[in-house]
């Protein structure tokens, strides 16, 4: 990207965000300062701008990296999506040559669209619609203009027994497809052309440009103006190798090309037919790559500074902040214990995998006005709706109209950071994710609890060994994105007498895949059901990084009512009620020692109340457990949430056959597990917002604090024991 487009002034990210001591974790900055920028390291207690509570808390860690001066750069990057070959290759006028591609264009531009270029030789979309071939000034357009979301065969090239370009264009899937061909005179006076080829862009001083919007199959080149295995320069068939970042060439040049910021593959291609829906299975039906002018996976930036992680840095969450001038960023990461050497006897999961798939959303119902509050508070600045091509979400759309289906925390995440506002025109703090997930920290701290963090990419690498030596377990207020690896590991810490915390809502929903070489690259496919922010495509509902299904966990038989006893049942605007208790029992009496009166958690700085947004509730049907107690109930929800789209069947009827009110609720429920552990789960997403109220003096608090004691007791889990005791008294 050009340095006088939309860029913020200081901006920077990590290249990982989980670390242990004796690791390094390098910073990557773009400055347009003139003067050098500072660079100091904080311990976060609190993210939350919000002066009516703690307001941002950070303390400052000059011992472990004192603060330091380094030059300043801009870092330029560039968005969009294409492959590109590693070896030269060469067209030959004086021979003939052809270009071939099968494309199914997705978006209109008012400016060229390249689908195959060698040097000056492209084969493209003109800005009015036209398929064309161009070598240097010379164009041939198709006398038909091509329509969008149809697949067209093209082929173009030079003939050199006739003198001319030309151009030959039909379009596949109708009953008569009719070939329209056009041609001109061109007196070629350029020799060979030798150049790396590239597929979807073309390369300008050395950057690619002019990118195509939509799917293309089947890309070739060759020698003289007819397609055949010995005249073939390269050809290149996507239906290969899909789970990788290498585009295989089916000639016997070998051709091989890379791809650039990860564009969807997995995707139908023109001979699909419906007959299969797994890209294994048929993978002549999915030759097709879809390309994006707005991909994004890695920014690339080099890196300006690096941390080395003393052994003695204690576990937690760490943010190294930067200025120069008058301007601020604010980088945070992960420091987690050292492998099988915890410090704590709770450990805190970190939900790094939801914050990727969040980074950068811009919301659609973004305001200018939130910046009155933001400016107000000292809150965080920059908002990615406003800054849009520095890539956004999976919850947001390309320009072209499809679903994000990539997300990757290497490049900078406007809502990974302290201050952030998700909900900018709230009367509450607004916020979500890292900034909410601050609400617990703070009160971990400020009840003086000991904890150690682990990230869901420990849990993805490492399995139940980096949480088999705690007593407790507690997730934060969303963790909802989770691949096979990462929930297993939950599950076996649960199951081999671990004691385990779900402080959220709507968590252990969807299921991701983390791609094998492009660290940092997770994959979603929103398929049938859930509350979704895009469809996947018919046909497109198997990931291409790991060949499995996608979408909800629910419909791949793991539902989070198997793990946590609930799962995700209603959504409304981010408004939070209150619990009734529920449960009399003498036997858990404990829970709600300290507490006063059957109304919890009526208040909160997210929502305003403890149970709200997303709430999760029992459902024996998809797995309670028989002995899960509930504990306490929500009500009064005002703000009308609705059904989860999963549960909803027809305008009358719904699957678990109940009246619909009953279901829009929040359960605060609580089991025992046969190994000897138990499981707290809270059921909404807003119930950590209650935590720092009142200076962390109320009855959600006092709940927590009641559970978290018993659940951890007192020194480290032994190893030697194969269950953990419920009741530490």
């Amino acid at each position: 990207m050009a340095k006088d487009d939309c860029i913020v002034p200081l901006v920077g990210y990590s290249d990982r965000l989980s670390v242990r001591p004796g690791e390094t974790v390098g910073f990557k900055v773009s400055s347009t300062g003139t003067e050098p920028f500072t660079a100091w390291l904080t311990r976060s207690i609190s993210a939350d701008p919000n002066p009516a509570g703690m307001g941002i808390v950070e303390e400052p860690m000059e011992e472990a990296f004192a603060e330091q001066a380094f030059p300043s750069r801009y870092q330029p990057f560039h968005p969009g999506s294409h492959a590109i070959t590693e070896e030269r290759v060469s067209l030959r006028p004086g021979d003939g040559f052809l270009m071939a591609a099968t494309i199914y264009p997705t978006l209109a531009r008012g400016s060229p669209q390249t689908i195959l270029s060698v040097g000056d030789v492209n084969l493209l979309v003109s800005g009015d619609g036209a398929a064309a071939i161009s070598v240097g000034r010379d164009v041939v357009f198709a006398p038909t203009g091509i329509r969008l979301r149809r697949w067209y065969e093209l082929e173009a090239g030079f003939d050199a027994d006739s003198g001319r370009l030309f151009i030959r264009q039909r379009e596949l899937g109708t009953p008569c497809p009719a070939e329209v061909h056009g041609s001109r005179r061109c007196s070629l006076t350029k020799g060979e052309v030798r150049q790396r080829a590239i597929i979807a862009a073309r390369m300008k001083d050395g950057v690619a440009c002019e990118h195509f919007n939509g799917k293309i199959e089947a890309p070739g080149l060759y020698r003289g103006t007819e397609r055949s295995d010995g005249s073939a320069i390269a050809r290149w068939d996507f239906s290969r190798d899909i789970s990788t970042t290498t585009v295989r060439d089916s000639s016997t040049n070998q051709v091989d090309a890379r791809l650039v910021n990860l564009p969807a593959r997995a995707v139908t291609g023109s001979r699909w037919d419906a007959t299969e829906m797994c890209w294994r299975h048929a993978p002549e039906h999915y030759g097709a790559i879809h390309f994006h002018e707005d991909d994004i996976y890695d920014f690339q930036w080099e890196t300006d500074f690096a941390f080395r992680v003393p052994e003695d840095l204690p576990s937690g969450v760490y943010v190294m902040r930067i200025s120069c001038g008058e301007h601020r960023d604010a980088m945070p990461f992960y420091v987690c214990p050292s492998r099988g050497k915890p410090r704590a006897n709770l450990c805190v999961l970190i939900p790094t995998f939801t914050y990727a798939v969040y980074g950068n959303h811009a919301r659609p119902d973004h305001d200018s006005s939130w910046k009155d509050r933001d400016r107000e508070w000292n809150a965080y600045p920059y908002n990615p709706a406003e800054y849009r091509s520095y890539g956004l979400s999976t919850y947001n759309f390309h320009s072209d109209g499809s679903g994000i289906c990539h997300a990757s925390h290497r490049r900078p995440l406007f809502n990974l950071r302290p201050g952030y506002r998700t909900f900018g025109g709230s009367d509450c703090s607004g916020l979500r994710h890292f900034q909410a997930d601050s609400h617990l920290i703070s009160w971990l701290h400020a009840k003086g609890i000991a904890y150690d963090v682990i990230t869901d990419r420990e849990l993805h690498e490492e399995g139940l060994a980096c949480l088999a030596d705690y007593r407790a377990v507690m997730t934060t207020s969303h963790p909802e994105y989770h691949t096979d690896r990462s929930l297993d590991a939950i599950r076996a810490y649960r199951d081999s007498g671990g004691n385990l915390m779900y402080l959220g809502g709507n968590g252990f929903y969807w299921r991701i895949a983390l791609h094998e070489t492009e660290t940092g690259a997770i994959e979603i496919r929103r398929t049938e059901g859930g509350i979704r922010a895009w469809a996947a495509e018919p046909g497109e509902y198997y990931n291409a990084f790991d060949g499995a299904y996608g979408g909800l966990w629910r419909r791949r038989g793991r539902p989070p009512q198997e793990l946590v006893g609930i799962g995700f049942t209603a959504q409304g605007e981010f408004h939070g009620s209150h619990y009734r208790r529920k449960c009399f029992d003498p036997a858990y009496d404990w829970i709600f020692e300290g507490v006063h009166g059957d109304i919890i958690g009526d208040f909160g700085f997210s929502g305003g109340g403890a149970a709200g947004f997303e709430m999760d509730r029992v459902d024996h049907r998809l797995g309670s457990p028989d002995n899960v107690v509930v504990l306490a109930s929500s009500e009064g929800h005002e703000d009308r949430p609705i059904l989860v789209h999963e549960e909803q069947l027809t305008h009358l009827t719904n699957w678990p056959g109940e009246p619909t009110g009953n279901l829009l609720r929040a359960d605060m429920v609580y089991f025992d597990l046969p190994a000897g552990g138990c499981v707290f789960s809270a059921g909404s997403i807003t119930f950590c917002g209650s935590l720092p109220w009142n200076g962390f003096s109320n009855n959600v608090s006092t709940i927590l604090e009641n559970v978290v004691n018993r659940m951890t007791g007192s020194g480290l889990r032994d190893r030697s024991r194969p269950r953990v005791e419920r009741s530490l008294d």
